[in-house]
């Protein structure tokens, strides 16, 4: 059994993080921290875990959670995970980061989008950036550091990836709008989140290239394409509570079918558990992957401008974060990667 802690219990990913948990086989979840709810029931402050959770949430003590935990999960705003990892890992725990302080490989990079000083080179090498379908499984499995996805990244890349690999596209025409629900903005109060604001609105944010996920995508679709890759990244909000929808659109290097692609796509993905070709002619959409693990991707060529467009949707809370990172803790326990997420079907209507 993986005894499992969770810093930073009472965000939105940790706790999703604790109820995928909480249906684990293999994981029994030891200890949670939190900082603005010490000493309360974390099945109070979410009520929909009353029964299931009977955890207290605990201020963090990194020589108790080295004793009662085999792996961490870290939940917390960046700039936060750097300085508790160091500890850990000397400790000869494992851990999994669900923040950003270890996806960026290129100290500068960190620096210029997070305006903090970045993880120690050392400390960055031995991170492995979990994206399953596209990082070699055997460097997450041996791997005791992995820097978990950004959500909109994750979706992007998901999309990308089959057409980037087999040089399909031009790779420095990588255009992707995306749309993501409110839960990815986070738990902490804002005005734009307010009913008031969000209802009956979509707006973009962080436009021309300013949010920070763009260096993550532009990072890892370099690393895919084996040249740098400067990609055009905007993001809306929609008044939807989880997830994302891309609409990713790539210039062709030369006349492909619909058809074609799809299977390209599919090949590709063909021992993937949570990444599903739609059919043809159909469409990703949100609906049908919220509150699972599952990527959705649909394939869409347009003859006229001789244009790849591909439609991934993800639940940005799931397949984004929390579902990821226990896709992640079972390829590091050589566990099937569906192990605790597999039961997972999508609500509908």
């Amino acid at each position: 059994m993986i005894r499992a802690g969770i810093i930073g219990v009472t965000g939105y990913v940790g706790i999703e993080i604790c109820r995928i948990l909480h249906q684990h086989p293999q994981v029994k979840v030891t200890y949670v921290t939190t900082k603005t709810y010490v000493g309360d029931d974390i099945a109070a402050i979410y009520p929909h875990l009353q029964g299931i959770v009977f955890h207290k949430g605990a201020e963090l003590n990194v020589d108790v959670i080295i004793q009662e935990c085999d792996l961490i999960f870290i939940s917390l705003p960046y700039g936060q995970a750097v300085k508790i990892v160091p500890l850990l890992l000397a400790a000869g725990k494992r851990v999994i980061d669900a923040g950003p302080d270890f996806r960026l490989k290129n100290p500068s990079d960190y620096v210029q989008w997070y305006k903090l000083e970045s993880a120690p080179v050392e400390l960055l090498n031995k991170a492995v950036y979990g994206l399953p379908e596209i990082t070699n499984k055997d460097n997450i499995a041996k791997s005791n550091l992995i820097a978990n996805p950004g959500c909109n990244s994750t979706a992007v890349l998901l999309a990308t990836y089959p057409a980037l690999k087999h040089k399909i596209i031009q790779p420095n025409e990588c255009i992707f709008d995306v749309k993501v629900g409110l839960s990815g903005a986070g738990r902490e109060p804002d005005t734009y989140k307010l009913y008031s604001e969000i209802a009956e609105n979509i707006f973009a944010i962080q436009v021309a290239g300013l949010h920070r996920h763009t260096p993550e995508i532009e990072q890892e679709l370099s690393l895919i394409a084996e040249e740098p890759i400067l990609a055009q990244f905007s993001l809306h909000i929609v008044p939807i509570t989880r997830g994302i929808l891309v609409t990713a659109c790539y210039k062709l290097k030369e006349p492909k079918s619909a058809h074609e692609i799809y299977t390209l796509y599919k090949r590709t993905y063909e021992n993937e558990p949570f990444i599903r070709i739609c059919r043809l002619g159909s469409s990703a959409k949100v609906k049908n992957v919220r509150g699972t693990n599952y990527c959705d991707i649909s394939i869409h060529v347009d003859v006229r401008t001789q244009r790849l467009i591909v439609l991934s949707a993800i639940d940005n809370m799931i397949k984004g974060a929390a579902g990821q990172a226990v896709q992640n803790m079972n390829l590091m326990y050589q566990l099937p990667q569906t192990t605790g997420l597999d039961k997972f079907v999508a609500i509908y209507p």
